[in-house]
Order: C-alpha cells, then sequence, then structure tokens
C-alpha cells in the first residue's frame, strides 16, 4: 500500500528542500511533488494524486489562504496543513474556516513535525476506516488523533515521559509475535501499578495510537489487551 501523499508548497527553496526531507523521514508518508508558487501548486494538483498539501502561507503570486479557498472552488478536498511564521490571529482564524487540518509555526524541530504528521496519519486512518460513524466517540476520537497527545493536552494527572514509556512497551513487541498486552502486564514490564498503567492505555486507546481488543481463554469476563496501532 502506497504512502500518504505530500505536496510541500515553499517559495523558499532550501526550506521547501528542507520539509521534503523532513517528510520523507516519517514512516508512511512520500512526497509526491515540490512547488515553490501557488500557480505551480495548482498545476501539480490537478495532475497529480495528493492527499496533504504542507503549504507556506507567504507565496510569491497569491496568499496560502488566498490559494486554500480557490482549492475548495474548485472542488480538491485535499487536506492542507499550513506552514508558516505567521502568528496573526485573524489569519489562524480564517485557516480554520478554510478546513486547514494542522496549522504548524516556524521555525519547529522535526519531532514537532512528525508528531503533525503522525496525527493526521491516525486521523486519516480512522476516517477511512468505515463508511459512516456509528456515535459521537468515533468522530472525538478522530478529532482528537488529529490533534495528537502533546504535554499540553494530556488529561490532568498524565504526563508525557511515563505516556512515552507505556507506548515504548507496546512498540517493542513489533515482531516479537506477542499479539497484545493486558494492563497488568503492561504495569510489570514499565514497573509501575495497573491501575496507572491501565489509565494511559485507555487515553491511548482513546486517541487512536493503541488498539484495544478483548482476550478469551481465561475463566470470568475476558481480559483486555491493548497493542500499538500500526500507521
Amino acid at each position: 500500500m502506497s504512502g500518504i501523499r505530500v505536496l510541500v508548497v515553499e517559495d523558499e527553496p532550501l526550506l521547501a528542500e528542507a520539509h521534503a526531507a523532513y517528510t520523507g523521514r516519517v514512516e508512511g508518508f512520500e512526497v509526491a511533488a515540490v512547488a515553490h508558487t501557488a500557480q505551480r501548486a495548482m498545476a501539480t494538483l490537478r495532475s497529480t494524486p495528493v492527499d496533504l498539501v504542507l503549504l507556506d502561507l507567504n507565496l510569491p503570486d497569491m496568499n496560502g489562504l488566498e490559494l486554500t479557498r480557490a482549492l475548495r472552488t474548485a472542488g480538491f478536498g485535499t487536506d492542507v496543513l499550513v506552514v508558516t511564521s505567521a502568528r496573526d490571529l485573524a489569519m489562524v482564524r480564517s485557516a480554520v474556516s478554510l478546513g486547514v487540518t494542522h496549522y504548524l509555526l516556524k521555525p519547529f524541530t522535526f519531532a514537532t513535525f512528525r508528531e503533525k504528521l503522525r496525527g493526521y496519519a491516525r486521523y486519516r486512518e480512522q476516517l477511512l476506516a468505515v463508511e459512516q460513524v456509528a456515535a459521537q466517540h468515533e468522530i472525538d476520537r478522530a478529532f482528537a488523533a488529529l490533534r495528537g497527545a502533546s504535554p499540553d493536552s494530556l488529561p490532568k494527572g498524565l504526563d508525557q515521559g511515563t505516556l512515552d514509556l507505556v507506548l515504548g512497551v507496546l512498540r517493542a513487541l513489533d515482531g516479537s509475535g506477542t499479539p497484545g498486552l493486558s494492563a497488568a502486564e503492561v504495569a510489570a514490564r514499565m514497573g509501575a501499578s495497573r491501575v496507572t498503567a491501565r489509565r494511559y492505555l485507555e487515553h491511548l486507546a482513546e486517541t487512536g495510537q493503541v488498539n484495544r481488543s478483548p482476550r478469551y481463554g481465561g475463566p470470568g469476563r475476558p481480559e483486555v489487551e491493548y497493542r500499538f496501532a500500526q500507521r
């Protein structure tokens, strides 16, 4: 299965090259093309399949938000992730009104960039998995995946370091032959209580970063096991 195809739209050649390189380093993403002007971006979208546009706002021939509006008018439903140094709140509001998926401020680290793309991948995967959502919580879960799990967005009482530790335990299962772990098993591997592990696992499940399923075979109620959500 091909990766998520990205069009990088950035007028500064060095930045365009950097953003393309960053994109290529994120698993599940591939650079479809690079455009340095709005006109070139429109031409590329007409001829090349693109899932996500990484869009700078300060283009030489058109403001990036004007380009986004033109895309919507032309019937392009391609998702847009704005990458800009513009901090004007009115511009942020305009971006949201046009359906921009994310607003990423320059300068940023690769880790921040990667998390935005991973959040988008989770969001896209959840929305493409079904033709129709059955309940509100499914919509909430998709948008939570889009926002990602940054330290500022974690529920009260959870911290990013422990969250990363739980994720590390589940990521280590890849290729081990173990389909999933219960909260008690995760707790044992990270040296925490079962209650603590379960709180983090449930948060990760709600935000789409891990999958949960019943484990049958033992006496009584089936136990819930968790596995890292492949993207």
